[in-house]
């Protein structure tokens, strides 16, 4: 364990090994920091954070803070952070309010520099959120999504597994799992197939998710007729069950 004369950490904390806290840096009550964690000069982990191992946490970022919500009357609320995330510089991360009782952060995630995470948000494992993404409370996003720079998200909306959003454009309704979306107003503009096809999607998943990609997005069908033709003429896949079940479950609509 390397901590720097300069840096203050709390009595309360609990450091695992190999951990280097740097100049000016302070571990506030509650923070406990997993094996082989690396967090740089100028950093505050405020209180009641959980931080997995070989994680890298750059200059200036701000985690465990108060949610900036006014409904928030000083519960104990958490932090998570799973294994091997990366957060760059001045990236905020609040904690979560009685709602949901705590804010996630996957595991293997990059939080480029100055993005913004809010109360009660959930990232999944190997999200990538580009410079200055913010994100409203309550926010979820899914596994291996990529948002752009520059984009805010509004609350309660939720981006699908593996979907790509361009930078730039407001995400203010449900992204579905495995698109690309980008425009004003966002929309849908095709499959994220280079994604898909990185991650091991077989030609035969692909093809499948094209399929139910036309109908959703590309014909005349409303929403609920897409869903039922689906249903009715596709291989009912692990992937077309998820991408049925996340249309079926949104609260704000999904963007088409």
């Amino acid at each position: 364990m390397k901590i720097h004369p300069t840096a203050i950490v709390s009595s309360r904390s609990d450091l695992g090994k190999n951990v280097h806290i740097g100049p000016n840096s302070i571990v506030g009550e509650n923070v406990v920091i997993g094996n082989n964690t690396w967090i740089d000069n100028g950093v505050v982990l405020h209180r009641n954070i959980r931080i997995g191992s070989r994680c890298r946490i750059h200059t200036g970022a701000v985690l465990g803070t108060d949610p900036q919500d006014l409904k928030y009357k000083g519960e104990n609320t958490f932090l998570e952070i799973g294994d091997r995330t990366i957060i760059r510089e001045y990236v905020t991360v609040n904690l979560g309010t009685s709602q949901k009782g705590k804010t996630v952060v996957g595991s293997d995630v990059m939080l480029m520099a100055y993005v913004h995470v809010a109360h009660d948000c959930e990232i999944g494992d190997k999200v990538i959120l580009a410079n200055s993404v913010n994100m409203a409370g309550h926010v979820e996003i899914g596994e291996y999504a990529v948002v752009g720079g520059i984009v805010p998200i509004h609350q309660f909306v939720k981006i699908g597994c593996h979907a790509i959003i361009g930078g730039g454009y407001r995400v203010s309704k449900d992204v579905c799992p495995y698109v690309k979306a980008a425009g004003y107003p966002l929309r849908v503009v095709g499959l994220n197939t280079v994604g898909l096809k990185r991650r091991g999607f077989s030609p035969e998943t692909m093809a499948v998710l094209k399929k139910a990609y036309v109908l959703i997005f590309r014909s005349k069908l409303n929403v609920s007729q897409a869903m039922g033709r689906i249903a009715d003429e596709l291989k009912q896949t692990p992937e077309i069950l998820k991408l049925l079940n996340f249309i079926a479950s949104s609260q704000r609509g999904i963007v088409r």
